[in-house]
């Protein structure tokens, strides 16, 4: 939407999934989100990492976890996006290139929980 509230554009259209935590690529041309709408059934709530065009279109899945990965922020150069995963059964922070391609690489290591990065 405009910056005064005006043209709101809905960009995701799954009534079924929950969508969210929506983070701009540094150029605005893309925007990463977390989303569950690759889940089995109603009561699956596990959210992987995708990146859409800035109208909403192509949206591309970047992760594939049976465990949640979540809350997606862009390196300043827009190459890759870090986030947040249970994948290795505890809350630690990853890295993955933000085109898709290669696998996310683990960039924490503890029993702490690590999660929400941020650039």
């Amino acid at each position: 939407m405009d910056t005064d509230g005006s043209e709101q554009t809905r960009l995701t259209n799954f009534s079924t999934t929950d969508d969210r935590r929506a983070s701009w690529s540094p150029d605005g041309s893309k925007i990463a989100f977390e989303s569950t709408r690759h889940r089995v059934d109603a009561y699956d709530h596990n959210t992987e990492i995708y990146v859409m065009s800035a109208d909403g279109s192509n949206p591309i899945r970047l992760t594939n976890s049976p465990l949640r990965d979540q809350h997606p922020s862009w390196s300043p150069d827009g190459d890759k996006i870090t986030f947040s995963s249970q994948r290795d059964g505890n809350w630690e922070v990853y890295v993955i290139n933000a085109d898709g391609s290669g696998q996310p690489a683990r960039l924490t290591t503890n029993v702490a929980k690590d999660e929400d990065p941020s650039w």
